[in-house]
């Protein structure tokens, strides 16, 4: 009888059980993300550029299922093990796209005011947020998205904070609304106020979401525009690591403090004893891929096959994110989470210009 429990508890069996497990909830998160794809392509092929991201389809159309059909437990657990896991593995492979020698080589005027301006925008965004009451989660999350990489930093900083899927969802939704409004004027402000092309790529860097952003806003106005502004913005994209590593040491620590997620009482974490329990183990993934890479150790042929397995589990995680999400339940922090987000953006977008003005970026 011991002897039968031991072989049904062996190592094997255990991961063959987990497996199957969550093997339904991750197929149907594979299809919603193979669906979103397909619409990116379409979309693309039709209007001649991707407005919308399939990061950001994936989620629609997960929280559009939903809406029609809430996933019981056998789908659960493997739309968790999407939302969660893979998010995280994700993460550490995008440590495979960073360039130290291009961060560096941008001069420090400009890596000291991407800092700074990355620092204030969380704190405002933050305070913003948090004037207009959402929840501290809700503000951080939205802080953050504004003021680094937009529907990535969001996913990256949720695991450390704890959030929710309604609220990473929230967040998301409200930044992938603004970030198409901001690729459609930053090239008419830029026009109209007579920047220079290097001028131009600092401010499209310092104050659109994502890369491919980016290069949509700043080819209109010049190739150094790209240049410059996909340089800038790798730069913010940097910054996710610490940041993300700062708030999972004020979530660990728990103690009251004005960027501190929101937790109840029984959930606040106990003081760790080693530094692993500091540090999120996706975000020393992520640092140690990133020396990996700027070493020699990843070719440029393994560095570009991550980057592509990274929006490849990007997108399945932002599908289970979607299939998380009770629609209905964002109405109430609709209109505030969308002003804090629009006030945050413009308050990026100034300061950003007052550093191209004040220290000659431009």
């Amino acid at each position: 009888m011991s002897r039968s429990h031991s072989i049904s508890t062996t190592p094997a069996t255990t991961v063959i059980s987990r497996m199957t497990r969550i093997a339904p909830g991750l197929i149907l998160c594979c299809l919603v993300a193979l669906a979103a794809f397909v619409l990116e392509r379409f979309e693309a092929s039709w209007t001649g550029r991707p407005w919308l991201e399939a990061l950001v389809i994936a989620i629609l159309l997960g929280a559009l299922l939903r809406i029609f059909w809430t996933p019981g437990d056998r789908w659960m657990a493997g739309i968790r093990f999407s939302s969660k896991l893979l998010l995280e593995a994700a993460i550490v492979l995008i440590g495979a796209s960073l360039s130290f020698k291009a961060i560096l080589a941008s001069g420090p005027v400009l890596l000291a005011s991407i800092v700074g301006i990355v620092f204030l925008s969380i704190v405002s965004g933050y305070l913003i947020a948090r004037l207009l009451g959402l929840p501290k989660r809700m503000a951080t999350l939205i802080a953050c998205g504004n003021a680094i990489c937009g529907n990535s930093a969001i996913a990256a900083v949720a695991p450390a904070i704890g959030a929710e899927g309604d609220e990473v969802a929230a967040a998301i939704s409200f930044t992938a609304i603004l970030g198409i409004a901001v690729v459609l004027t930053l090239p008419l402000i830029g026009g109209w106020f007579g920047m220079s092309p290097y001028g131009f790529g600092v401010l499209a860097g310092m104050t659109v979401y994502a890369v491919p952003q980016v290069l949509a806003a700043a080819s209109p106005f010049s190739a150094l525009s790209v240049q410059v502004g996909t340089l800038v913005k790798l730069v913010r994209v940097l910054m996710l690591g610490p940041v993300v590593l700062c708030f999972s040491i004020i979530n660990r620590e728990g103690e009251a403090h004005p960027l501190a997620p929101s937790l109840p009482t029984g959930k606040r974490p106990t003081r760790p004893a080693t530094f692993a329990h500091f540090v999120p183990w996706f975000i020393l993934g992520f640092l140690a891929v990133a020396i990996a890479r700027n070493s020699g150790v990843i070719p440029d042929a393994a560095a570009a096959g991550a980057a592509h397995l990274a929006t490849w589990l990007t997108v399945v995680a932002m599908a289970g994110l979607g299939l998380e999400v009770d629609i209905r339940k964002l109405a109430d922090a609709g209109p505030r989470a969308s002003a804090a987000a629009t006030l945050s953006l413009l308050v990026l977008a100034s300061l950003a210009a007052a550093a191209i003005v004040l220290f000659g970026l431009g």
